[in-house]
């Protein structure tokens, strides 16, 4: 009788446990709390990572240490820096070199299951992220933060002008910086992750993929550089570049703003089922041959 008693006693326990466990994720999940990609990545890269930091004991608090993103991301990117050259971050300059932007900035990555931020990655998380190490290794970067949708908006454009927008963007940028010297135009794929994913060293990165414009006269001046970049890649991250996929004729755009700069780039990093750690560990693989092609060029 014992027995039943008590065999009963844990099946309500457990039942009110997942009760209250479930109603509390949909409570967390239908809050209004919201964080940007900016205040995510200023998170996960910020020199000053400490226990008395108030939105890390908040975290430590809510989340198990095994199932938080932030601490493997944060590991992630610390272990990158530690490798890299010691170097104090640049802060902002009026002499940039490289400009990051996006002209599909709200083109997603796996939607993250930390429940407490409510975090939808966008592709502009690789922008902070290769902005941190590209100022730390002394390369002077900054990001659009203005919004290709507003512009889209104000001149009743479609999706598909969205280069449009953003040739605006890069045409006050250059005329605000003259020394801006390499465009780098981040999105994602659209393709399923087994498509998009790839294992090296154990492991996982979003595969990255460049675009070259045929409809460009002088496309063959960034196919130069593009492809600099991706035999640096494939040397060091075998199998993680997909290539080089040339486009032109009907039905494409066929520029993508290359003809802006021969120092243009349309870099693809992952795809939509990509989570956040894949898409960081490539970003950083991605910042690292960058920088070597650079570094080469002006030798």
């Amino acid at each position: 009788i014992l027995r039943r008693k008590r065999k009963k006693k844990r099946r309500v326990f457990l039942w009110l446990f997942f009760f209250f466990f479930i109603m509390s994720m949909k409570l967390l999940n239908d809050s209004k709390i919201k964080i940007t990609d900016k205040e995510f990545i200023d998170f996960l890269i910020q020199n000053t990572f400490t226990e008395k930091d108030p939105i890390i004991t908040k975290v430590v608090k809510k989340v198990e240490e095994r199932t938080n993103p932030i601490k493997v991301l944060k590991n992630n990117y610390q272990s990158f820096v530690s490798n890299s050259k010691e170097q104090e971050v640049i802060e902002k300059t009026t002499s940039p070199m490289i400009y990051l932007y996006n002209s599909h900035p709200t083109e997603e990555y796996l939607s993250s299951t930390y429940a407490e931020f409510s975090i939808n990655p966008t592709v502009m998380m690789n922008d902070y992220i290769l902005e941190d190490v590209f100022n730390r290794n002394g390369f002077s970067t900054i990001v659009e933060e203005r919004s290709v949708k507003d512009i889209l908006k104000e001149n009743r454009w479609k999706y598909y002008e969205s280069y449009k927008a953003s040739r605006i963007l890069l045409e006050q940028s250059i005329e605000q910086y003259p020394t801006l010297n390499y465009f780098i135009d981040i999105h994602r794929d659209s393709l399923e992750k087994e498509k998009t994913t790839v294992t090296i060293d154990e492991k996982s990165y979003a595969k990255i993929l460049f675009i070259v414009g045929l409809e460009n006269e002088q496309y063959l001046k960034n196919l130069q550089l593009t492809e600099k970049i991706h035999q640096k890649i494939i040397e060091k991250y075998p199998s993680l570049s997909k290539g080089i996929l040339k486009k032109g004729g009907e039905g494409v755009n066929g520029v993508y703003n290359q003809d802006f700069s021969p120092n243009t780039i349309l870099v693809e990093i992952g795809g939509y089922q990509n989570n956040t750690t894949e898409v960081l560990n490539s970003a950083l693989a991605f910042a690292e041959c960058f920088m070597e092609v650079i570094n080469e060029e002006t030798i």
